[in-house]
This record gives structure tokens, C-alpha cells and sequence, in this order.
């Protein structure tokens, strides 16, 4: 073995003898018996593309005499001695030029040539051209033989597999690491149709009629997320030609030889007729052949389940049961034809005012009933929101109907039960919905009741306050107050804008009585319209006033507005229709309107930012918003809680909270204001935190601008 030119260091390129440098440091092997002990032929090759040295391996792999390589040969004889024992084959002289053409490529580009060839004893080899610092080249040999013949086998079997999924009615599919379709082979790899539906895509970006929402694949994301085997995943697609067909889905990962994985592979096979054979079973047994709803046995299955989401969740659920008054007259009268008729349409005037997720049955006869769920964890509250559900659906019943060319009227009587767990039969829950029912008719027909008095009497009355509000906004009911925000010296800096209402015979209604009820009505949408178009009046009234001009006004924004797809054109139209200066409006939200599409919340304020508006963070410190998120928001106040600024002289814990919100607001160059300051000495203990501006009694209690 020759050493003339080796030293314990090679390139980096040469990971192998890198990893062997511990063990020449040590002593163990000089660098040459070392080299000799590698599976991996070496030779090495001067600046004038002489050998200047090798490993045994090279002798035994490459068929080469040593007294060919002892002699310092240009790498011109190497390979004439190649060429001549039959291990490289073609034209000899384009042999060496291209030898000599990879050499100055990989000397310029400093990039390794890697290729492979058979020799003459059936060995393959891979050889790779590395150019060595300071001039010359050294150039590797392994030995993959068992590779090139495991590749032949892979051939073969890939041969066989294909010939299988052609005459299989299944089909093979594989993704890559993203979960997108790289490959069909049978039945889709057939169908030009389908593999243009699903080539390139993941599962779930193809629309399906079974899985319509991103969370429906979540379990099979999981499983692909945790490596794992599924089976039998079916999805529903309507295909471009207006069939629908079910496939079923199974796949198993694939990993490379490293354990890193490489994708998903797997067979799919069309369920169609199977599931239209399961679906028309499943409507004889649940469904009712008139109307198509839920028979009474499937109503049953609806209110079990009901029951143990309610335990679950402590959210009340409520059963509505239907009776369609004189349905009796309208069957005599017109015949059971029309009646059917009659019934039919009510199933769908029922479909077209509950919402989707809510279930309807039909019990038999001109008895309907209807499953609300997940009402509230109030009890009060869910009573409530079943009676508007339960109003609504009056409305919708009591319309007459024309069928036949008669006009036929039949009202409905509502009774409402509510249930919160599984304590009671569904019979015991009908039965107390029944028991309403008759209350119903009782009182004259066509109404709503519920069977608990007591609740029947404070639904009627939330009824009446949400209807007395709307009333009250048309009649002026509704007024703006102001309260000062002051600087540390006192001065008035701006006014938040706060809403009161003016009932005439119940005085002033608190606002945390009739707010939420606008917000779960949603009538706070029109409300708030009122309040942002009252206060940019004013800013535009303040501008002629030189004591006011510089005010900014807070308005406070509620989850319902800030969800709006028109937010920011709304905002924009009212600054534009009252003239108000958008740097002196400044609007307020709450750390829980962070809580649900934080990215749709970020780029509204940044429009309506980059226009001059100006945000504030309320009740900062009382919330679980992210940080993350905070330094996102184009915020240029944070307003500390008054239930920290209370207790600022008395609790270290709470002075220490808002000296923490100071020093970040400071970091994030915000300004902070502190509400419900109601002393001087809180007033002076947050003065000397450094906080910029004040709010609360201390400095004026709100009144009427």
C-alpha cells in the first residue's frame, strides 16, 4: 500500500476517513493500515492526474496490478488497463475524454462526479470524482452489487404488481410526504377522469359530500401524523359527470431505510353499492316515508345521544313538540291526500327555520317534534333561546298553505321541555313537552309554551325587554354618556362612549341587563351602528371646538360586530358620512374577541389602522390572550382592569400586575390607561408607575354629551 500522499486529515468530502480520525489520533492503525481495512476502494491522483496513492481494496475490487499503480501512472493507463480487461466498454478515446473532462469539471465546480458501471465479472460499481484541496483528485469504488440486483428484483416486482392491479377491481394509490396523490395504478390509474380529480392533491382538498368540513379528516390526520396504519376511510365524491360514488381507503406509511418517512401507500376500492344498499335500509328503519324525518325509533336513538352530550357539556337541551291545530277538519274536508300533502310541507317549512345540526322528527300523525341542543349552561338562558326558536317556528306554521288550489290553515300548538342529563326517559321528556303542548291550546292555539310556569313567565319577559329595546332605539330611547380620560396632570385628554338606556317605565336599564341580550339576539349589530355613527358625530362636532378638537372618543366593539365579513366598509362609511377624523376615534375590544380567528381580527384592524383609527386592548390582565398575538395587533393602548387599579394600594400582587402591564406596554410603545381610578391615592400610586392616562369616578362620573 502506498502512502505517499495520505495524512490524517482528507476533505470533507471524505466522511469516511473523517470518522476513522479517532482512531489514528489514538494510535491504534497508522492511516494506511487503516485505509487498507476499508470496504470502499481508493485511489488518489496528483495535480497532473497521477496516481500517488490507493488502499489494498482498490487492487481487489478494480482487478488492478499493484506494480501498475506503484509506477505513478497517469490516470490515461488506468483506464487503457480497464478498457482492456473488458470492465469499461466503448470507444477508448472517448473514454479518456471524458475521464479528463469530469476531472476539470469537478476541479471547477468543486462538485463530485458520481457514476456507476458493470464490469466484466459482473461486479457493479459506483465510482465518485472528488477534487482534493491544494490540487489533485481522489476517486472512490463501492462495491453495490447486491444493490443493482435488489434493484432488478424491485423491477420484477414492480412488473407483477402492476399486471395484479390491472385486473384487480381495487387500486393503488401513494402520496408523498404532504399527503398529496403522487401515483394510481388499476382502476384510477385508468380514468383520466379521476386521476385529474385527486393527482397532485391531499384527500382532504378534494371537495367530499360526506366530509364537507376541515375537521371532519382530523382523525385521519392523526393517524398520518402518528405514523399509523388506517383502514376503510370512506368518502363520499360527486364526480364531474353528476354520479356519486363512495370509495373506501386504506394505507399503510412508507419509510425508508432510516426509519424517515416517505409517504403513504395503499388500496382504495368503490363501496357504492354497498352504501346504497345500507342507505335505504337505514331510511325504512329511521326514517319516516312520508315527510322524510325521523320516525319515532331514530327520534328516540337523537334524544339518548342529546341527553349524554348535555351531561357532558352542563349545556341545556330542549325538546319542542308540534300539533297542527284542526288538522283533523282539513282531512275530512279535503281528503287524506291534501293532508299528506299538508304534512309534507310543514316537514319543510320545520327544515327551512331550525337550524341544520337541529333534529325533526315526525311521530305519527300531525305530531312533529323538534330536538334543540346545546342551548346554554343558564338554564334561564336556554329557556329563552328555545323560545325564539319555538316563536320562529310558529311563525313559519301558522302561514296558510295552497295545495290543490285550496287554501288550508293550520296553526301549530308548541309545547317546550328543557333537559339537562340522562335522569330521565325520553318518554318522561316527551310527555312534559306534550303536557305544554296542550297548555298551548289551552290558551287559545297557535302559541308557545313551556311546561315549567315559572320559566314560561321570564322567557315571556326577555321576549318583551328584546322587543321593548328595538322599540326604544326607534323612539330615542337610547342616549350616549361620556366619561373623561385624563393625563397625569389632570387634563382631559378624550371621553369613552358609554350607552345607556332610558326606558320610559322601567327607568334605566342596567347595561349589563340589556346588552348580552343584544348580543345573543344580535340585535347589538344594529345598536352598535347607532353608537359608532352617534360618536363619530360628535368627533366631527368636537374638531370646531378648540378646547375639544384634540379629543380622542373610545367606542367599545362587541364579538358579533368585529365577526362581520362588511366590518371595516362600515366603519369607513360612517367616517366618511359624519366627517369625523379617523386618528381621534379610538375603538375598544376585550381580550375574549381575541379568542377565535385571531389572523380575520389582525387584518381587519390593520385596514382600518392604516386609515388613522386608533385600538385599544380593555380590561388588560383578565383575559388569556396571547402574547404572541399582542405584539401583532397595531394596539396603541392597553387599559388596565379596574379590578387591579381597586385594590393597587392594598394588594402587592395587584400593583405588581400593573406595574408588569406598564413595562410591557412600554416595550411594545403603547400607551396605558388606567380605569376605575376612584382616589387620589390610586390615582398618585399610578401616577408614579409611570401610566399616562386615567378613567374612573375620581375624575368624573359619565354623563350625557
Amino acid at each position: 500500500m502506498s502512502d505517499l500522499l495520505f495524512s490524517a486529515t482528507l476533505p470533507g468530502s471524505l466522511a469516511a476517513l473523517e470518522a476513522a480520525d479517532e482512531v489514528v489520533r489514538s494510535g491504534r492503525l497508522s492511516v494506511a493500515e487503516l485505509l487498507d481495512q476499508l470496504r470502499h476502494a481508493f485511489i488518489v491522483l496528483g495535480s497532473e492526474a497521477r496516481v500517488v496513492g490507493y488502499n489494498a481494496t482498490a487492487l481487489a475490487m478494480l482487478g488492478l496490478p499493484e506494480s501498475l499503480l506503484e509506477a505513478r501512472p497517469l490516470i490515461d493507463e488506468v483506464v487503457r488497463w480497464q478498457h482492456a480487461q473488458g470492465d469499461l466498454r466503448g470507444d477508448l478515446a472517448h473514454l479518456l475524454d471524458r475521464v479528463w473532462y469530469h476531472l476539470r469539471r469537478v476541479r471547477q465546480t468543486g462538485t463530485p462526479h458520481v457514476y456507476s458501471y458493470t464490469t466484466a465479472q459482473g461486479l457493479t460499481l459506483q465510482g465518485a470524482t472528488m477534487a482534493l484541496p491544494g490540487g489533485g483528485w481522489v476517486r472512490t469504488y463501492t462495491d453495490i452489487t447486491k444493490h443493482a440486483q435488489t434493484l432488478s428484483a424491485l423491477r420484477e416486482s414492480e412488473e407483477r404488481f402492476r399486471s395484479l392491479t390491472e385486473l384487480s377491481a381495487d387500486w393503488y394509490w401513494e402520496w408523498d410526504t404532504e399527503c398529496r396523490y403522487t401515483r394510481f395504478d388499476g382502476r384510477m390509474g385508468r380514468d383520466d377522469t379521476l386521476t385529474e380529480r385527486f393527482l397532485g392533491l391531499r384527500p382532504w382538498d378534494v371537495p367530499s359530500l360526506n366530509l364537507p368540513r376541515p375537521e371532519d379528516w382530523a382523525a385521519l390526520q392523526a393517524a398520518v401524523a402518528r405514523r399509523q396504519q388506517f383502514l376503510r376511510w370512506e368518502v363520499q365524491h360527486r364526480l364531474p359527470d353528476g354520479r356519486i360514488v363512495w370509495f373506501a381507503l386504506s394505507g399503510t406509511p412508507m419509510c425508508d431505510s432510516q426509519g424517515r418517512l416517505r409517504g403513504y401507500r395503499g388500496v382504495g376500492r368503490d363501496i357504492t353499492p354497498r352504501k346504497e344498499a345500507e342507505a335505504a335500509v337505514h331510511r325504512l328503519a329511521f326514517y319516516d316515508s312520508l315527510t322524510g324525518l325521523f320516525n319515532r325509533r331514530a327520534f328516540q336513538d337523537r334524544v339518548g345521544q342529546a341527553q349524554s352530550a348535555a351531561a357532558r357539556s352542563g349545556l341545556w337541551a330542549a325538546l319542542c313538540f308540534i300539533d297542527l291545530d284542526n288538522f283533523k277538519d282539513i282531512n275530512d274536508a279535503y281528503g287524506h291526500a291534501v293532508g299528506d300533502k299538508v304534512l309534507r310541507e310543514t316537514a319543510q317549512r320545520l327544515q327551512a327555520v331550525v337550524r341544520r345540526e337541529d333534529n325533526i322528527g315526525r311521530l305519527g300523525g300531525d305530531e312533529f317534534i323538534v330536538l334543540l341542543e346545546g342551548l346554554s349552561q343558564d338554564r334561564e338562558q336556554a329557556a329563552w333561546r328555545a323560545k325564539v326558536v319555538g316563536e320562529k317556528i310558529r311563525a313559519a306554521l301558522e302561514q296558510p298553505l295552497s295545495v290543490e288550489g285550496n287554501e288550508v290553515l293550520a296553526t301549530p300548538s308548541i309545547g317546550i321541555a328543557l333537559f339537562a342529563g340522562e335522569e330521565e326517559r325520553m318518554e318522561d321528556i316527551l310527555r312534559r313537552a306534550d303536557l305544554a303542548m296542550y297548555e298551548s291550546k289551552a290558551a287559545g292555539r297557535n302559541a308557545v309554551r313551556f311546561f315549567d310556569p315559572a320559566l314560561q313567565e321570564r322567557a315571556i319577559q326577555r321576549a318583551e325587554l328584546q322587543r321593548e329595546m328595538r322599540q326604544g332605539l326607534r323612539d330615542g330611547e337610547f342616549v350616549l354618556y361620556g366619561q373623561p380620560v385624563v393625563d397625569a396632570r389632570g387634563r382631559i385628554k378624550g371621553q369613552e362612549a358609554l350607552l345607556r338606556w332610558i326606558h320610559p317605565t322601567r327607568a334605566q336599564v342596567p347595561p349589563a341587563q340589556f346588552i348580552p341580550l343584544a348580543e345573543e339576539s344580535g340585535f347589538i349589530l344594529t345598536l352598535g351602528h347607532w353608537v359608532l355613527k352617534q360618536a363619530c358625530s360628535l368627533l366631527a362636532a368636537w374638531h370646531a371646538d378648540p378646547v375639544r378638537r384634540d379629543w380622542k372618543l373610545s367606542v367599545n366593539l362587541s364579538a358579533r360586530q368585529l365577526k362581520q365579513p362588511d366590518f371595516v366598509d362600515s366603519i369607513v362609511g360612517v367616517l366618511q358620512q359624519t366627517g369625523a377624523d379617523p386618528a381621534r376615534l379610538k375603538l375598544e375590544l376585550t381580550e375574549s374577541l381575541l379568542l377565535h380567528d385571531v389572523e380575520d381580527t389582525i387584518a381587519k384592524m390593520e385596514a382600518l389602522a392604516a386609515r388613522g383609527v386608533q385600538f385599544a386592548l380593555d380590561d388588560f390582565g383578565t383575559g388569556y390572550s396571547s402574547l404572541g398575538y399582542l405584539k401583532r395587533l397595531p394596539l396603541t393602548h392597553l387599559k388596565i382592569d379596574r379590578s387591579f387599579v381597586r385594590d393597587v394600594l392594598e394588594d402587592p400582587n395587584d400593583a405588581a400586575i400593573a406595574r408588569a402591564i406598564l413595562n410591557l406596554a412600554e416595550s411594545l410603545d403603547m400607551v396605558v390607561v388606567a380605569e376605575g381610578v376612584e382616589t387620589v391615592g390610586q390615582f398618585e400610586a399610578l401616577r408614579g408607575m409611570g401610566c399616562q392616562l386615567f378613567q374612573g369616578y375620581h375624575f368624573g362620573k359619565p354623563q350625557p354629551f
